[in-house]
């Protein structure tokens, strides 16, 4: 198990990441996140965990610039949640709901590739190799030896530029 990242706040509102010893900001507190690193943020001023403050603060920037991971009635129907009587079953469900979808993220992005696009042109090299496969089987069926027509194909041809001047054999009358 990974040991887990200390990332002191202190007075002034900076961020301290202990292991390597420098400021960071909350673009790097960002890219922990993304790159899966545990970690926990501590204010010095009263020893308090406040990761959970930190990752909202990432979210609301994450929120308010580009395109919105959240609607307004979604966040309305979260806010609704609180203080109720299902806000523990409400948060597991939010909690395994996107842990499973992760997981078939991460099965989708080892069966497709990195992008959908990388996985329609596997699919489509796929489907013109079964499809020539077919076209060969009928022609082939149908009497014609596709490697053979595809050779003849290949050989010059009267009228062509890399066709012999004169067709061999043939008398000149």
């Amino acid at each position: 198990m990974s040991k887990l990242r200390i990332i002191k706040k202190y007075p002034n509102r900076r961020l301290y990441d202990t292991e390597v010893s420098r400021y960071i900001t909350l673009i790097d507190v960002r890219a922990l996140v993304m790159q899966r690193v545990a970690f926990q943020v501590i204010d010095t001023g009263n020893d308090a965990d406040i990761t959970r403050a930190i990752l909202l603060q990432i979210m609301l920037e994450e929120e308010s610039g580009g395109e919105p991971l959240f609607s307004a009635s979604m966040l309305a129907q979260i806010i609704r949640f609180y203080g109720g009587t299902l806000q523990g079953l409400f948060a597991r469900y939010l909690e395994e709901s996107l842990d499973i979808f992760a997981q078939q993220q991460h099965q989708l992005h080892q069966a497709w590739g990195d992008t959908p696009f990388d996985a329609m042109s596997r699919l489509a090299q796929r489907n013109m190799q079964l499809w020539a496969e077919v076209q060969e089987e009928f022609l082939r069926a149908a009497g014609f030896d596709a490697a053979a027509q595809r050779r003849d194909d290949q050989a010059p041809q009267p009228g062509r530029r890399d066709a012999d001047p004169e067709p061999k054999g043939l008398d000149k009358r």
